[in-house]
């Protein structure tokens, strides 16, 4: 194996935790066993039926009729964004985070695309080209489903939105993750207070706020390792909530989730995830392959055009839109497209 082969499959690991870190929590009180999951069941249904927010738009024009979570392929997408009080963005947050995944029933697999959030893209809401993150700011989710499916020319079938504080709330109701830190350093808590957030080297228990700093700062490295940290505390996060002194604390968790999470699934759509999500699906991962540019001094992530005509057809035919037939099939549907 190669070390294009290897970073690439380090990739595909990071973004399965990722999308892991996303639904565990749930996925732990809808399975667990005993009778302890029937308290679990109704506090879950409580917590998260304050979640659902549909959107009016008729369903997506890509489709000829309505999905059915159960038996039919569907996609769904992530957004992450960043409410916060002291920003004072309001409704108008950018997202931080954009990741679509698609569901094949027939063979069990999910395949999940990252968009990186400078992706340089086509707004139907606005009528122009400019940063995939600010179509949230133009017009919340129904703004941002509408252009991932101008961009990746599939249907979006349903959303999570995810306040960042879930990531700080979900470690607190966990009561912290261990984390090794590998130096010290001061860095800005969730409301922007400078120097508030103080870390020794070496390895300890984190709050919310810490482990955010801890993933957050750039002071000592680079991007790179700002990437490798977040994963670090996401792996974290998912070791302490499976481990046995986490399950008192799941209404605590559900709580976090439910108070930052907006969604168009239902309670018993939520829970049929959680119950494919138990069945561990086959997870491929997809990124969208581009250049860095920086005209005028602003910084956007250019996509390549073959790539992204390869990545549609492939999310078509991994959500039955068009007949899987043979590579040499997509490579020249794709040809077709440019």
């Amino acid at each position: 194996m190669d070390r294009y082969q290897r970073k690439k499959l380090r990739s595909k690991r990071k973004k399965r935790r990722l999308f892991w870190f996303l639904v565990f929590p749930l996925l732990l009180v809808l399975g667990a066993g005993g009778a302890y999951a029937g308290k679990l069941y109704f506090d879950a249904k409580g917590a998260l039926e304050g979640t659902f927010q549909p959107i009016d738009r008729n369903g997506s024009d890509q489709r000829d009729k309505t999905v059915e979570i159960k038996k039919d392929h569907f996609s769904v997408l992530i957004i992450g964004v960043d409410d916060s009080e002291k920003r004072e963005f309001g409704s108008n947050s950018r997202s931080d985070a954009l990741m679509l995944a698609t569901v094949n029933q027939e063979d069990k697999s999910v395949k999940l695309t990252s968009i990186p959030r400078d992706s340089y893209v086509y707004i139907p809401e606005v009528g122009y080209e400019t940063r995939i993150n600010a179509a949230h700011a133009h017009g919340g989710p129904k703004a941002t489903i509408e252009t991932v499916e101008e961009l990746l020319d599939v249907p979006v079938d349903y959303y999570v939105s995810l306040n960042f504080h879930a990531f700080i709330e979900v470690i607190d109701a966990l009561n912290g993750v261990e984390i090794d830190v590998p130096y010290s350093f001061s860095e800005q808590d969730s409301n922007d207070v400078q120097g508030a957030i103080q870390l020794e080297k070496g390895v300890q228990m984190l709050n919310g706020e810490e482990a955010l700093a801890f993933a957050r700062t750039r002071k000592m490295d680079s991007d790179v390792y700002r990437g490798m940290r977040q994963q670090e505390v996401i792996k974290a996060i998912v070791k302490r909530a499976a481990s046995i002194q986490s399950i008192g604390r799941y209404d605590d968790v559900l709580d976090s989730i439910g108070n930052n999470m907006k969604t168009d699934l239902s309670f018993d759509e939520m829970r049929y995830l959680a119950e494919f999500g138990i069945k561990q699906p086959s997870i491929d991962t997809n990124s969208l392959a581009g250049r860095d540019s920086e005209p005028g001094g602003a910084y956007y992530y250019y996509l390549d055009e073959t790539a992204l005509a390869n990545l549609r057809i492939e999310l078509k035919r991994h959500l039955g839109l068009v007949e899987d037939t043979t590579g040499n099939a997509t490579e020249q549907a794709a040809s077709d497209e440019n």
